[in-house]
């Protein structure tokens, strides 16, 4: 997904609840840099906040939601009920007001996030999946914006390894099974920031992208991604 998209003005509401973080983010018009965000850590109390987080940064922004063009997503892999608790409100929004949604990496999200603030262009990002094992993925800018390691769910011991040096490791994969994860990895590993989440001005930035490529979706597909089939399906908004 290259960063050179996402130029194009458009009025985006994005959310994120798939992790211990909470976000919501407007980004308004034609200027990237009028990005308007609401951000906490705040285990177990996404549903409480998220709402009122996206009156906030509507407020902030100056816009209704007639004015939005657009809405976003952490589609996941993360938390079960963090992703539920997106899928459903981000499903609610689009059918009470027609539009489109973009769902977004959460993975990608952490992976991005930590390229546009670090200078890194090689991010291995793992979220603790609990059960022993974490969902994860990597990115190394030198081949390109595709994922070098697709997401997915993996023993901590078993995460696919990675060639040349220098990666950055992020995310609550590394909080929880660092010493494995680093076994694992080895000297291709250079530094972790394990307290590293997705956040939803990000979300809103890659949803340009998937917007101008005719990516976004109806309500009805607006779905969490789990990675792990022992998990309920969402109900459906209708």
């Amino acid at each position: 997904m290259s960063f050179s998209k996402l130029g194009t003005g458009m009025n985006l509401l994005a959310i994120d609840t798939s992790t211990e973080a909470c976000s919501a983010a407007v980004l308004r018009g034609q200027d990237p840099a009028a990005l308007f965000e609401r951000y906490e850590i705040a285990p177990q109390r996404h549903g409480e906040l998220i709402l009122p987080m996206c009156e906030a940064v509507l407020g902030e922004a100056g816009l209704a939601f007639a004015d939005l063009t657009g809405l976003a997503f952490g589609r996941g892999p993360g938390a079960f009920t963090g992703v539920r608790i997106a899928a459903g409100v981000i499903q609610g929004f689009a059918l009470a007001t027609g539009l489109r949604v973009a769902p977004v990496s959460s993975l990608e999200t952490m992976a991005r996030l930590a390229m546009r603030d670090t200078g890194h262009r090689r991010v291995y990002a793992a979220i603790d999946a609990r059960l022993g094992e974490v969902y994860c993925a990597a990115w190394d800018l030198d081949l390109g914006d595709d994922p070098c390691v697709a997401e997915r769910l993996a023993r901590p011991d078993r995460v696919p390894a990675v060639d040349g040096d220098g990666w950055l490791g992020i995310g609550s994969g590394f909080a929880a099974h660092g010493d494995v994860l680093r076994a694992r990895l080895g000297p291709a590993l250079r530094h972790t920031l394990p307290r590293f989440f997705p956040r939803a001005g990000e979300i809103a930035r890659l949803a340009v992208a998937i917007f101008a490529e005719g990516r976004a979706v109806a309500a009805d597909e607006a779905l969490p991604i789990y990675l792990r089939d022992q998990v309920a399906a969402i109900p459906s908004p209708r």
